[in-house]
């Protein structure tokens, strides 16, 4: 079945990405497109064949984190404990498309869930090495963050009226008290280190698992160097309990960044709610979950 969607007036769809590899890679051109079956937010995701995946920007806002990929990857993925995607070809606009879009190696894997993990603490041991390990790689030259990718790495207080207004907005459902003190606890403290790489969307759609374990990482359009804190969300979002102090045992952060975690968690899950609870009440609960467990953490 042909997957159709429509995002900020362009239409992405099977037969769009067949034009386009057609047209830019004839060497592909006789390989079979088809969609996944989780295909992401920011990008959406057909296979190439069977060892390419094809990303299209869904957005002009997500349009330079294939060029962010694309330089970047090649240098990082041998350095790094876990397989990442390796890019093979940077599209450029056309056929309709106005952004540029990009070919990168298949992964196997499904995305993570507690229901595919098998061992939750070891699959959190796993990605703290991961992160430890990318924090580690020299960052000369890498990209500041900014903008491009919604500041992750960088000040957590350039979203402190945003979440001060969601936190107004849900007073109804959560403890306003205990959320602006957490909030200001994050926004408090400050990274005074040297940067270090911070992958920017560490969740569980990004995650692949294998016979149970952590298996890749995917999705590095938000790559960066800077403060680590912005990856330390996934500790609420998907571990709990135990896996949740296996993950903070073994990740090489001090206090001050599990705080600004926090923080970045709380703003995520704040803006989620707000937005979600009138349209879709489930995303909206699970934004709810995440809140009490920071708030209660």
């Amino acid at each position: 079945m042909t997957r159709n969607v429509s995002s900020d007036s362009v239409r992405i769809d099977l037969p769009l990405v067949r034009r386009l590899v057609s047209d830019q890679f004839p060497q592909w051109a006789d390989l079979a497109v088809k969609p996944v079956e989780f295909d992401g937010h920011d990008n959406r995701t057909f296979r190439l064949g069977d060892t390419m995946a094809i990303r299209m920007p869904c957005a002009e806002r997500y349009a330079a984190h294939g060029s962010t990929e694309h330089q970047w990857l090649p240098k990082l993925g041998p350095l790094l404990p876990l397989p990442v995607p390796i890019p093979l070809g940077e599209g450029t606009p056309g056929q309709g498309f106005p952004w540029p879009w990009s070919v990168n190696t298949w992964i196997e894997g499904r995305n993570a869930s507690i229901e595919r993990i098998g061992d939750l603490e070891a699959f959190a041991g796993d990605l703290a090495d991961f992160l430890n390990t990318l924090q580690s790689i020299d960052t000369t030259n890498a990209p500041a963050p900014g903008p491009h990718n919604f500041f992750r790495g960088g000040e957590l207080s350039v979203y402190d009226s945003e979440t001060r207004a969601c936190i107004d907005g849900l007073r109804d459902v959560i403890d306003v008290d205990a959320a602006i003190s957490a909030w200001e606890s994050a926004v408090e403290t400050k990274w005074d280190l040297p940067s270090v790489w911070i992958h920017g969307d560490v969740a569980v759609g990004n995650l692949l698992v294998a016979d149970g374990r952590l298996c890749a990482v995917i999705d590095f359009g938000q790559l960066a160097a800077g403060d680590p804190s912005c990856d330390v969300t996934i500790a609420w979002t998907l571990f709990s309990g135990q896996s949740r102090d296996r993950f903070r045992a073994d990740l090489a952060v001090d206090e001050a960044v599990w705080v600004r975690g926090r923080g970045w968690g709380l703003w995520k899950a704040l803006l989620d709610m707000s937005t979600q609870r009138a349209t879709h009440p489930e995303a909206a609960a699970k934004a709810e979950r995440v809140i009490r467990d920071i708030l209660a953490d």
